[in-house]
């Protein structure tokens, strides 16, 4: 990873807050760096599975609360409001994209798609919050409006296929 880390100045994985922001190192791949982070998702919300709804809910909040701090934090230690290397916002945006999501790989990987389309794409509304929030929130907005997004599309998949 030092290699990688010396692309981006100010970056320094031995901080917590830059492990976690940059997804436990995933953000620092210089090819789709958003991609690779919400990869670091899909075996969290595996191990995630088992516990009760009440439980996941209050596990996604509390890690899109700290991500709003963690996201702020980073961007302003690296001096760039939105470096495409912190990537906590995806892993919380597919998280948001798996609430209620039925069991099994096909569906991990239909949330993976969805999600990752509506990140990439940004229709509207998410463009808007996109260009039009600043720091933590701004970062973790879109993600969530594009999880939100994602999790419709893949709940009405699931209504009309189960």
């Amino acid at each position: 990873m030092g290699i990688l880390t010396k692309r981006i100045p100010g970056l320094n994985l031995a901080n917590p807050v830059h492990l976690l922001a940059f997804g436990f190192g995933s953000g620092v791949i210089p090819k789709a760096p958003g991609t690779w982070g919400t990869l670091v998702a899909v075996p969290l919300y595996v191990l995630l599975q088992g516990v009760s709804m009440a439980v996941y809910l209050s596990l996604v909040l509390a890690l899109l609360l700290l991500g709003i701090w963690l996201c702020d934090v980073a961007a302003r230690d690296l001096g760039v409001h939105d470096h495409p290397g912190i990537v906590w916002d995806e892993i919380v945006g597919y998280l948001i994209t798996m609430i209620a999501a039925p069991a099994g790989w096909p569906w991990w990987l239909a949330g993976f798609v969805l999600f990752r389309l509506f990140d990439i794409l940004k229709p509207w509304p998410i463009s808007a919050i996109d260009k039009g929030v600043a720091g933590g929130l701004g970062i973790m907005l879109d993600d969530i409006l594009a999880g939100l997004m994602a999790l419709a599309c893949l709940q009405l998949c699931a209504w009309l296929l189960l």
